[in-house]
């Protein structure tokens, strides 16, 4: 199958410009699964602890799982955004940082209220044997999947797609995984809606300096 145009960006603009997208997702508009394939099999291209391959990839676009796992997102989102570590609460010494984490905790609460009508949910799983995640090696078990993550959303900026790397579910993971009828030894990542998003495209997020969190040989 001939691949679908990408959009012209050099690698620099690619990592500098895949946002979290969650009010900019476009509700409306269907994403072929043929594009999400696609994305999916650069998702591959990762590197996996030992070549194992163990993930696993839920594509959701049944309108009823949607809405079912839209609904368990919400619950999530109300409990965040209640606690005290919630976003819109950060930084409330720093005027500037503190302005950025409102409008993010903002954008927080419209996702929680329309997760369930992004046309895609795509969810990252891992085989864990017996679902238990052995103590002392959590970097190395999900750094065989994460990265295979990013490399989906990557590929879903190039191809015009939005998406936003989201956890927030997991306070419900059993749930969801009866949902999905998950195995008893597979376990989920993340949650990533996926959607054509509105507007023209990304810019670079404000970060730190380089300078205030770079440490060379010692802290």
């Amino acid at each position: 199958m001939e691949a679908m145009t990408t959009l012209p960006l050099t690698p620099d603009e690619l990592l500098t410009t895949t946002r979290t997208v969650r009010k900019r997702l476009d509700l409306t508009r269907p994403v072929p699964m043929e594009l999400v394939r696609e994305c999916l099999e650069i998702a591959l291209q990762a590197p996996s602890g030992s070549n194992r391959q163990d993930w696993q990839w839920i594509v959701v676009t049944d309108p009823g799982t949607r809405a079912a796992l839209g609904d368990i997102y919400r619950r999530a989102v109300d409990r965040y955004l209640a606690s005290e570590g919630a976003a819109g609460r950060l930084f409330a010494d720093d005027p500037e940082r503190a302005k950025v984490q409102q409008r993010v905790g903002g954008s927080v609460a419209h996702l929680g209220e329309h997760m369930g009508d992004v046309p895609v949910l795509m969810i990252p799983c891992l085989r864990v044997p017996e679902r238990n995640l052995a103590a002392g090696n959590q970097a190395g078990v999900w750094g065989s999947l994460l990265p295979a993550v990013w490399n989906y959303m990557l590929a879903a900026r190039a191809r015009g797609l939005g998406t936003a790397w989201t956890t927030l579910h997991l306070m419900y993971e059993q749930e969801a995984a009866e949902l999905l009828g998950l195995p008893d030894d597979v376990r989920q990542a993340a949650l990533v809606p996926t959607a054509y998003y509105t507007g023209e495209t990304f810019k670079p997020a404000a970060r730190q300096p380089l300078d205030e969190v770079l440490h060379i040989d010692r802290w």
